[in-house]
């Protein structure tokens, strides 16, 4: 039986995403020793913290975290490869581990995807390749007494995002993620990196974008409104578009109706578990989050939805069971498999 194509997929149900990765790995408490591994012993510089060196030093424990999230209704599931860049992972000297660290991310996820599919063919399981914002911004400065400097130019995003998705793919990944996106000219530099790889390799990969509104400015981080960021990036052919991270589900629903009302692709949202309380920990519970997310569906704005920090599988387990009562949000141009 021929699995189905994710852009039909996103088109017959309402796609449900993974919650947070680095939630789910704090309950390990791993220590410096156990993100090291016995590989990285002598390695120069403290390492701890580094999410995504666990996929080489402990994937038993990130293959438990994509695990749990199918067993809890997940249709697909983000690698862990959020830093897996060469800037992100220059912080702990660990440049020259990129190529490795996104496709052995790339591999475990699918492994565990592919598992779930055979058990159920009907309901295939998809894996997104997470690609994340990077701690530089091409389009401010870092420093307030010097509003013309940037840290990072677009081609060095470029050239870093591009190595980083080739290495996804040669994973195995079935469509790449640009998340958490709050400087839209980073966000191009990937979304121009993938399609130099895609006309590369001679070869379709689908791709969904999902940007961080900050705060109740309801604007990025770069200042764009969600209707601005909408149309600067919809001339990339993709998959969907969305927003996730900083806010709650309540939060985000204005965000998701204006882009919802004016795009022709699938809208993903992936908001955390509320609001962070003082301690910077997310209180809201699977329940609440699910009856904030319901009205998402009912009004019909929507054909992906997922959790970000703060969730667990248990918020995703709600969520997909409110989510299999509804249809998805009607797509109007989104390729089948016809076109691939």
């Amino acid at each position: 039986m021929k699995k189905e194509s994710i852009y039909d997929a996103v088109k017959n149900r309402i796609l449900v995403l993974d919650g947070a990765m680095g939630t789910m790995l704090q309950k390990h408490k791993f220590e410096e020793d156990d993100f090291r591994g016995d590989r990285f012993k002598n390695h120069p510089c403290d390492v701890k913290g580094n999410n995504d060196l666990l996929s080489i030093t402990q994937p038993e424990a990130i293959a438990a975290v994509h695990r749990a999230y199918f067993e809890a209704g997940a249709d697909i599931v983000e690698t862990n490869t959020f830093s897996a860049t060469t800037i992100a992972m220059a912080d702990y000297e660990m440049e020259f581990l990129v190529d490795e660290l996104n496709e052995q991310s790339a591999i475990i996820a699918k492994q565990v995807a592919d598992e779930f599919t055979a058990r159920e063919p009907h309901k295939p399981r998809y894996v997104a390749g997470a690609i994340g914002p990077t701690n530089k911004t091409a389009s401010m400065s870092p420093d307030v007494n010097d509003p013309g400097y940037r840290a990072i130019t677009f081609d060095e995003l470029r050239i870093a995002y591009k190595q980083q998705a080739a290495a996804l793919v040669k994973g195995g990944v079935d469509v790449l993620l640009v998340e958490t996106i709050f400087d839209t000219l980073n966000a191009k530099a990937a979304l121009f990196a993938i399609e130099e790889l895609k006309e590369e390799l001679g070869k379709d990969i689908p791709v969904m974008v999902s940007g961080t509104i900050t705060d109740a400015s309801g604007r990025t981080l770069s200042g764009q409104t969600a209707e601005a960021f909408l149309i600067s990036i919809e001339h990339i052919p993709l998959l969907s578009i969305g927003f996730n991270c900083a806010l709650g589900a309540k939060q985000l629903t204005p965000y998701l109706e204006s882009v919802s009302s004016k795009s022709n692709y699938g809208i993903s949202a992936y908001p955390n578990a509320g609001l962070p309380n003082a301690f910077g920990e997310y209180d809201e519970t699977p329940e609440q989050m699910a009856s904030q997310i319901k009205e998402y569906l009912d009004k019909s704005l929507i054909n992906i939805v997922g959790g970000c920090c703060g969730t667990s599988p248990a918020h995703i387990k709600a969520i997909a069971d409110i989510a299999a009562q509804y249809q998805p949000r009607y797509i109007q141009n989104t390729k089948t498999t016809a076109h691939v």
